[in-house]
């Protein structure tokens, strides 16, 4: 027998150890896959060029603080600020709760100008223009829910009520956009802002935050620090950055995702640790006379040490293997769904690498101390030990 095969054969000789064994180390795993890949997704990966010269001006202290309208005007006015326009966070529900995709009220022109990646039949965004109660959807969210121009689509506000008490939107669809072809697509649903200032009972003249697009992408820091002195002394003083940057301020605001993913995976692993040194250890001790018996039937201290480590580097890879494919299938499944707010959602190559590396110093410290008592295996007190 070859000596994988005689790894392969001593690692199952206790089949349901090692398989229960080997379940932990998978869900470790798919863990730390699907962690590592959120995390990646959180943090965005910085700027997609098409929106290289824009900033975003939200509110100083909190997200859900609202910004007067009127600073429109004087951002406009601000020496390197080509144009601007205004959204604001919706939060409504269609049909089902579990149906969640963000619902942005914009100003149609204005918001398409700055988002010139996005591509719109110009009759479609006319009519979005024209039509108060209008509405456009991203390509990929009409297909999904089997919407078509024309369709009267109901939402239940969950922050915003109507004037009148009601909470039932009805938003008129007029067109669908997409974005850049091999690029994430969008995912927001957009309406018209006129309609949501005029119908909200919270009143006219409120928004989320402001998309500032600039003439010199090297001056951001200072046009942005210019545009946050306007309001510096006011009642709504705000904070102004890049796209990129404004996306890791608002998944921070949630905590230290990285922080706590580190923590996560701490724990996990040295859980695993555990539980597969002990699983080694067993091994270890069950096989005594066998390893003497190998000795003295002209295995090496060297080759009897390298069994051993085998063993274990062999249960964590392949556990590791496992999971990595098993966070591939849940990624392919719900990545879909999450990039309608996240972006893409796609378990990297250097993720999987990273995991297997992991796999490997794992392997390499639940295997270190059998190796070594193996090596260290004395024949004579082996047997003696074994005949007691």
């Amino acid at each position: 027998m070859s000596t994988a095969g005689l790894i392969w054969s001593n690692l199952f000789r206790r089949k349901l150890r090692t398989v229960l064994t080997l379940f932990s180390v998978l869900v470790a795993f798919l863990l730390f896959t699907l962690l590592r890949t959120a995390t990646d997704a959180f943090g965005g990966g910085g700027f997609s060029q098409p929106g290289i010269d824009r900033l975003v001006v939200a509110p100083k202290y909190s997200i859900i603080e609202p910004l007067p309208v009127s600073y429109l005007r004087q951002i406009e006015s601000v020496p390197g600020v080509d144009n601007a326009a205004h959204a604001d966070w919706f939060g409504g529900v269609y049909q089902d709760p579990r149906n969640f995709f963000p619902q942005f009220p914009v100003q149609p022109l204005d918001w398409f100008d700055l988002h010139p990646e996005f591509v719109i039949d110009p009759d479609e965004l006319d009519a979005f223009a024209r039509t108060r109660s209008g509405a456009v959807a991203p390509v990929g969210l009409a297909e999904k829910y089997g919407w078509q121009v024309g369709d009267k689509l109901p939402f239940q506000g969950q922050i915003y009520a109507m004037r009148d008490g009601s909470r039932l939107w009805e938003f008129d669809l007029v067109g669908t956009y997409r974005g850049p072809e091999n690029e994430p697509q969008p995912g927001e649903f957009l309406f018209h802002y006129d309609f949501f200032s005029e119908a909200n009972e919270f009143g006219e003249g409120n928004v989320g935050w402001f998309v500032v697009r600039i003439t010199d992408t090297e001056r951001a820091p200072e046009i942005a620090s210019a545009i946050d002195a306007l309001f510096e002394n006011s009642l709504n003083p705000t904070r102004t950055a890049t796209e990129a940057e404004y996306s890791r301020q608002f998944i921070e605001q949630v905590g230290d995702i990285e922080l706590m993913m580190t923590g996560i995976l701490g724990a996990v692993f040295f859980t695993i640790l555990l539980l597969t040194g002990n699983t080694m250890a067993q091994g270890l001790r069950e096989r005594v006379p066998e390893l003497a018996v190998l000795k003295t039937v002209g295995f090496t201290d060297a080759a009897v040490a390298w069994l051993m480590l085998g063993e274990a580097l062999l249960l964590c890879g392949l556990g590791a293997i496992l999971g990595i494919l098993a966070a591939v299938g849940v990624a392919f499944a719900v990545g879909p769904q999450l990039e309608d707010f996240f972006g893409e959602f796609k378990v990297s190559w250097s993720v999987m690498a990273a995991a297997f590396g992991i796999s490997l110093v794992l392997g390499l410290a639940v295997g270190a101390v059998p190796s070594v008592s193996a090596r260290r295996l004395s024949i004579v007190d082996a047997l003696r030990s074994h005949r007691n």
